[in-house]
């Protein structure tokens, strides 16, 4: 039978630590902002997406004679329009969605330097016992 030696600091970590009522708190936010973490990335990932689709877009349309009519989608419904006032619209589309993509990257920084700092806080008390890696 092999048996393993317990260092003394896995001896220490096998403690059991009392959860306190704030120690409950930090773990049911850390785990709230892991949540959102992931609604982010996938917002991210849509929004960039999105973005590359309307550059694609837009240097198609650079190729498009500038008299031609282009079609448009509004809402539900195709709108032909002349090719420098469509490309001028996914222009702002394109600054639209560039702000976007920054306040979700923004957004998801503050989201994770949150998550850093209760993870110093949770693994400070509760060290090997608890497992906050995502």
């Amino acid at each position: 039978m092999n048996r393993r030696m317990l260092s003394r600091e896995d001896e220490a970590s096998t403690e059991e630590v009392e959860v306190r009522r704030e120690d409950q708190d930090k773990i049911n936010k850390f785990s709230r902002l892991h949540q959102r973490e992931k609604v982010l990335e996938e917002e991210l990932k849509t929004k960039q997406k999105d973005k590359e689709d309307l550059e694609e877009i837009s240097t198609e349309l650079e190729l498009v004679d500038e008299e031609d009519k282009v079609p448009y989608k509004i809402g539900d419904s195709f709108v032909s329009l002349p090719q420098p006032e469509v490309l001028e619209m996914l222009s702002t589309s394109t600054e639209k969605i560039d702000q976007d993509v920054a306040s979700v990257e923004e957004q998801l920084s503050s989201v994770r330097e949150q998550m850093e700092e209760l993870k110093v806080a949770l693994y400070a008390r509760f060290g090997r016992s608890i497992n906050l890696e995502t």
